[in-house]
């Protein structure tokens, strides 16, 4: 008999419980089938920045060489630059 998976109050607190446990001591992975998720998202959180014009402008002209909208363009230069940081931290 498989254990019964906890309701969580949160996805942090889910997150925490599978890192500490072994699914196959809830789940029946033979029974599993392959499925293909829907168009799955991360989920995001709206934010405000305030940013001079000039760089507005800037980056929408770099967004425009790219054929990306410049807010995409944005989160893309945040995430190099998020990464970056986290590999020289660790070192």
């Amino acid at each position: 008999m498989k254990q019964k998976i906890p309701k969580f109050k949160n996805e942090n607190s889910e997150r925490q419980f599978w890192g500490r446990n072994d699914s196959t001591d809830f789940v029946d992975w033979k029974k599993g089938k392959r499925i293909v998720p829907a168009r799955l998202r991360p989920s995001v959180k709206t934010i405000s920045v305030r940013l001079p014009e000039m760089m507005v402008e800037e980056l929408k002209l770099l967004a425009n060489k790219k054929d990306v909208p410049y807010q995409s363009l944005l989160k893309m230069f945040l995430s190099e630059r998020i990464e970056a940081e986290l590999e020289h931290s660790t070192l």
